[in-house]
């Protein structure tokens, strides 16, 4: 900048000496458009290391995180309460809706019995698996009894002391002992399946219940929607007596979040070869004209849609003749100072300060023009 002063100066006086001050030459309109052109290349480099040292924009706007308040809800339910109003602040944890709880109480209930039933039944089955190894038991009581008598009787009967008639029903009544042993033993092989179907020691049935109360549990519970965030409720398109929940996208209000606002500025992607982030920012809201405020570059977003490209079995085409300007990189800004209040979607202007040098002077009356002209009229500039 300092180089830029000098050659002018030194031009200056040379034209100052030779054309006027001694008049060794004539200043004809040549050397005057000579001398325009001179100064006016001059006048270009401070403009350019404006453009690259303190970069200027006014496409700046304020950015909050928003969440979209949506009932979380299985079916349909009829709003019952509705605690707060549009445009006003809530706290974390506040009561905003209350839902028709009938529905999801008795299913709570439900589940809470289905629970109980459950380690009942566990009880059972121990009980079946004790009844059942008496079943074996005396099963094979009787298959022994059967086999003694079967042997006595066909030992009878080859001496021909007995009957073979006898010998002949007790070797049916062995096959008949022998099917009962094997139902008992399958009949307790069951029960102790049954019994054994555990997780870390708990039986599935009593897992599976559990599991259907938690569930229960969580839609009663949001009946009562509370504010996941401190901020304030905006589009609030719920009353009372109306049905929500019928669509899972569908928004009742948005709730927009008071913690970590920003601002969002976008640059021409050249002007951004000397910002990093940390850099210094002064910026100009809108909503305070005449001030301005402290803030610093938080991340270069070096992102823009006409980058990205659908899934598709398309080539990718590019229009001679483009249809939209060349497309700016947004810069994420935030402020110094947290209680200047920022409204979402406030538009202002900031200058980003990569430098301390003579360079940011224009700049920084870009700045000052641009928020005292929205003091006196919002100019569109």
């Amino acid at each position: 900048m300092m180089g830029v002063v000098a050659m002018t100066l030194i031009y200056i006086a040379f034209v100052w000496l030779v054309f006027f001050k001694f008049k060794w030459m004539r200043f004809t309109p040549a050397w005057g458009l000579i001398s325009g052109f001179f100064i006016l290349h001059l006048l270009i480099v401070p403009l350019v290391g404006t453009r690259m040292q303190s970069p200027f924009t006014s496409d700046v706007r304020v950015v909050r995180h928003t969440v979209q308040l949506i009932p979380r809800l299985p079916e349909p339910t009829l709003v019952t309460e509705v605690h707060v109003s549009d445009n006003k602040p809530v706290k974390k944890g506040d009561l905003l809706f209350v839902f028709d709880q009938t529905l999801y109480k008795a299913q709570v209930e439900a589940a809470q019995a289905a629970v109980v039933a459950a380690k009942q039944n566990v009880k059972v089955l121990e009980a079946d698996i004790a009844i059942a190894k008496d079943s074996v038991k005396r099963a094979q009581a009787e298959l022994d009894f059967a086999q003694i008598q079967q042997k006595r009787f066909t030992t009878l009967a080859s001496q021909r002391a007995g009957s073979q008639e006898s010998a002949d029903e007790w070797t049916t009544r062995v096959s008949s002992a022998e099917a009962a042993l094997a139902e008992a033993e399958e009949s307790q092989k069951r029960a102790e399946l049954t019994y054994a179907s555990q997780i870390d020691g708990v039986n599935t049935s009593v897992i599976q219940a559990q599991s259907q109360l938690k569930q229960a549990q969580y839609y009663f519970e949001q009946t009562e929607m509370r504010a996941p965030h401190d901020g304030k409720i905006v589009n609030l398109q719920v009353q009372v007596g109306m049905v929500s929940g019928t669509f899972r996208v569908g928004a009742i209000a948005s709730l927009i979040v008071d913690k970590d606002p920003y601002l969002i500025s976008a640059y021409r992607q050249e002007n951004l070869i000397n910002v990093r982030a940390g850099q210094p920012v002064v910026v100009a809201l809108n909503t305070h004209p005449g001030q301005h405020f402290k803030g610093k570059v938080e991340e270069i977003w070096d992102v823009s849609k006409r980058g990205q490209f659908l899934p598709s079995g398309d080539l990718p085409l590019f229009p001679s003749i483009p249809i939209h300007t060349e497309p700016r990189l947004p810069v994420k800004i935030t402020l110094d100072d947290p209680t200047v209040p920022l409204g979402i979607g406030v538009g202002g202007a900031t200058l980003i300060l990569t430098t301390d040098g003579p360079f940011t002077w224009i700049g920084q009356i870009s700045l000052r023009t641009y928020t005292w002209s929205r003091w006196v009229y919002p100019l569109p500039i």
